[in-house]
Formats: structure tokens, C-alpha cells, sequence
């Protein structure tokens, strides 16, 4: 039975993007219920305030994401087009640039062009892509699903501070809602690096300080506006 890998960069695009979603759901969602929490609003309003943020930066990083990604794939689209003519116009150039490509890599010249040869008579267009654009199946745009993940997991980020809030004793809001957030913070930013290999420490310091920063000034402005209402 063969058995095949798998590899972060097969999830690369929903992958940044449901990182992306989940901090800024967390974090600009916390950092509004912080703001009329110390402004001294009702429950009622706290919740209101955390259950819009909820929903409209879900559909703001929908939409941010797909017009992003779609520009991309508009880009990959582009060149595919102009490689395509290119391979119409000129086989023996590319056979050439390809063969190329391969010698720069320490392929004997003979070889790399034996080997080009081969590889455009199978699917020209395909070698093209990922050996001169970096295209692939693994790597190119899907706009809906960037979309879709960042939508989701801003939704799921924005739900933890909302339902701090929900549950908050009158007046404790602000405190529970910016301790729960800053640790989920912590633990996303743990998991994305050791996800990505890069320095754990380091990651979830970063996070959890910008994190309290913002959350901090927001919270500093909602108590200043409370006390000249």
C-alpha cells in the first residue's frame, strides 16, 4: 500500500488565512466589548456591541480575503495566458528556458534539455507554471476557500470574548474578557509557531503584548468617553 505525505503547504491559503481570522476575531472583538464595558455600558450593550463585532468582522474578513485572493489568482491567471501564447509563438525558446532553469540547478546541459523536452511533451504548460511562475495545484489562489476559513475562524475567535461577556458578573466584563482573551491569544500564537517551527517563547510574548496593548487603549478610551457622557 503506498502511502502518501502530507505537507503544511498543501494548506497554506486556508491556513494563513483561519490564523489570520482567529486572532483578529479574538482580539478586535475583546478589545470592543473592553471599550463599552469601561464606558461603563449596560449588559445588554456589552453583548449587543460583542455579537456585531462577531458578525461583521466575520463578513469583513470574507470579503477582504476573497477580493485579495482573487487578485492573485487574476495574477497566476495572467501569466498562465501570456505563457500559454509564449509556448504557441516560441516552442524552441521555452524548451530552451526550461532546459535552463534545470542547468542552474546543476543538471548537465544535455541532460536538462533532454529532460525539458520530455517533461513539455507531457504538459507544457504545467512544467512552465511551477518551474518558471511557481505555480502549482498545491499553492494557487481558491478565493472561496480563503474566504470561507477566514470567515469561520474569525467567527470562532470573536465567540470566546463574547461569551466571557455573556457570562461576566455585572462590572467584571472588562477584566474576565481581557484575561480570556490574552491567554487564548497566547495559545494560538504557541500553536502557530511551533506549527511553523519558529520560536515559541518569542511568538506568544509578541502576540499577548500587542494584544494587551490594544485592548488596554481601547478599554482607556471607552472609560474616557463614559465619564464625559
Amino acid at each position: 500500500m503506498s502511502m502518501v505525505e502530507q505537507h503544511v503547504v498543501e494548506r497554506v491559503g486556508w491556513l494563513r488565512a483561519a490564523v489570520l481570522g482567529a486572532n483578529d476575531g479574538i482580539l478586535s472583538t475583546a478589545s470592543l466589548i473592553a471599550g463599552v464595558a469601561s464606558a461603563n455600558g449596560s449588559q445588554q450593550s456589552i453583548l449587543i456591541a460583542g455579537v456585531a463585532g462577531l458578525v461583521a468582522g466575520s463578513l469583513s474578513m470574507a470579503a477582504g480575503e476573497y477580493v485579495s485572493v482573487s487578485s492573485q489568482r487574476d495574477a497566476e491567471n495572467a501569466d498562465l495566458d501570456r505563457e500559454r501564447k509564449e509556448l504557441a509563438t516560441q516552442p524552441e525558446f521555452e524548451l530552451q528556458e526550461l532546459a535552463d532553469i534545470y542547468v542552474k540547478r546543476g543538471v548537465e546541459p544535455s541532460l536538462a534539455r533532454q529532460v525539458a523536452k520530455q517533461l513539455m511533451a507531457r504538459d507544457a504548460l504545467g512544467v512552465h507554471a511551477r518551474e518558471e511562475l511557481g505555480i502549482s495545484e498545491l499553492t494557487t489562489a481558491r478565493p472561496i476557500t480563503a474566504a470561507l476559513a477566514s470567515a469561520a475562524s474569525f467567527a470562532v475567535g470573536a465567540a470566546v470574548p463574547v461569551l466571557v461577556a455573556l457570562f461576566s458578573p455585572e462590572g467584571r466584563a472588562t477584566i474576565l474578557v481581557t484575561a480570556a482573551s490574552l491567554i487564548c491569544l497566547a495559545i494560538l500564537g504557541a500553536v502557530g509557531a511551533q506549527a511553523g517551527g519558529a520560536n515559541v517563547w518569542r511568538a506568544t510574548m509578541r502576540v499577548t503584548f500587542w494584544g494587551a496593548l490594544a485592548m488596554a487603549i481601547t478599554a482607556l478610551i471607552g472609560h474616557l468617553s463614559g465619564q464625559t457622557v
